[in-house]
């Protein structure tokens, strides 16, 4: 009997826990990452997000070289945030290059006109140094595993 009482009580609280997140998910902003030149998106989604997560420099090619997409990123009228600089696996879970950092910044503002507020790793990998030194030096916040998971 007592058995049963336990099972009862874990599965209530992870249909509690299931309903929250649902809860938290449907009215939380919507979010797309890898928002690149390079990358196709579909456009609805696009629309539909709230913040663009954007690769500044995506298989070699700067954001900021393309204008026409600048200007349709801008266009849609979103919170734009950056989303690594390169994007390459686990780039910020070593040690990181300052100025390699502060050329995907410059990069989104030469093609966005203004500096991000935050910053998404790729993959969410990112060292306590690193997530330190870009909170520290370039005054962004940086959203990794708890932002994900809402």
């Amino acid at each position: 009997m007592r058995c049963r009482r336990i099972v009862f009580y874990v599965v209530v609280i992870i249909f509690i826990l299931i309903f929250l997140m649902y809860f938290v998910r449907a009215f939380s902003e919507r979010q797309i990452d890898d928002v690149s030149p390079g990358i196709d998106c579909d456009p609805l989604l696009l629309e539909k997000s709230d913040v663009l997560y954007v690769i500044p420099d995506f298989e070699g090619k700067d954001i900021a070289e393309d204008s026409m997409w600048c200007s349709e990123i801008l266009d849609l009228d979103k919170e734009l945030s950056l989303h690594g600089v390169f994007h390459n696996y686990k780039e910020f879970n070593e040690e990181y290059n300052n100025e390699e950092f502060k050329e995907g910044l410059n990069s989104f503002k030469d093609c966005f006109g203004k500096y991000p507020v935050d910053f998404k790793p790729p993959q969410l990998a990112i060292s306590l140094e690193n997530k330190e030194m870009i909170e520290r030096d370039f005054d962004l916040k940086v959203r990794a595993r708890f932002n994900q998971l809402f």
